[in-house]
């Protein structure tokens, strides 16, 4: 994972550097990190203990283009709406969530081969992202970046290529044999890692601490395009309530930079 984000950085910084020089866009630079809710094929559909059991953490490093300023000349663009009113997001992030199952088929009055095997089952899932989202303020980009005080809400919309790390097994022994393995996920798990391409939307606002710098919160939804990310897939077409692909939901507090 550090590979992947220094490597991403340079990529990044010499994206930057390249696209100041020949265009005059300003720049700022962030870090996220927060709480990561993961919604996968561990525990039930809609059950609260899974929703609040299969969390996690992440990390990023974000990176703006700001339109509206030019950093070559230390002035304002012409005035559009775009330019007053997006911004082009690049981000790295990472996180990491430990899976349990979680709901009424686990509890301890349960004492079927079936829910003692679900039981012991443990689950876990590392994901590194790399991608962009536009970023869409209703209030004006200009006004809120010379008032101290202000807040600046947007909502975004992008997507990102993640490269995953999932680890499935059980505290009975190896998976995969009838002693340790509920019938619904046999030869459904797996430890290697892979990549997929995923969709990502938030919402959030922004608070001017200072002429050159913001806090921010952000609510993202993540939608990747595969159900091996947490490295457990039972047959969708047998067990219909397994059929979503896997997603999670991201609150993250960040803090961000202006470059002049």
């Amino acid at each position: 994972m550090p590979k992947y984000f220094i490597i991403t950085l340079l990529l990044i910084l010499g994206y930057s550097n390249k696209a100041d020089a020949q265009y005059g866009f300003s720049h700022e630079v962030g870090l996220i990190v927060g709480p990561v809710a993961f919604q996968s094929d561990y525990g039930e559909r809609h059950d609260f203990n899974t929703n609040a059991g299969n969390t996690g953490y992440g990390i990023g490093l974000i990176h703006y283009l700001n339109f509206s300023y030019k950093a070559d000349c230390n002035c304002y663009r012409p005035e559009t709406y775009f330019n007053d009113h997006f911004k082009l997001r690049s981000e790295l992030s990472y996180n990491k969530t430990e899976l349990r199952h979680f709901g009424e088929w686990v509890e301890g009055s349960r004492k079927k081969l079936f829910n003692k095997q679900l039981r012991a089952m443990r689950g876990s899932t590392a994901v590194t992202n790399l991608g962009m989202q536009l970023e869409y303020f209703p209030l004006s980009i200009r006004d809120f970046s010379v008032t101290e005080g202000k807040f600046a809400p947007f909502a975004s919309f992008g997507g990102q290529f993640s490269i995953y790390d999932p680890s499935a097994s059980s505290t009975l022994g190896k998976l995969d044999t009838p002693a340790t393995t509920p019938v619904k996920y046999y030869n459904a798990t797996q430890n290697s890692g892979g990549s997929v391409w995923s969709v990502v939307g938030s919402v959030g606002t922004r608070y001017k601490l200072t002429i050159m710098s913001d806090l921010m919160v952000d609510l993202r939804w993540q939608y990747y395009f595969s159900n091996w990310v947490d490295g457990l897939n039972p047959n969708p077409a047998v067990y219909k309530e397994n059929k979503a692909n896997d997603w999670l939901v991201w609150f993250n507090v960040g803090y961000i930079y202006y470059i002049e």
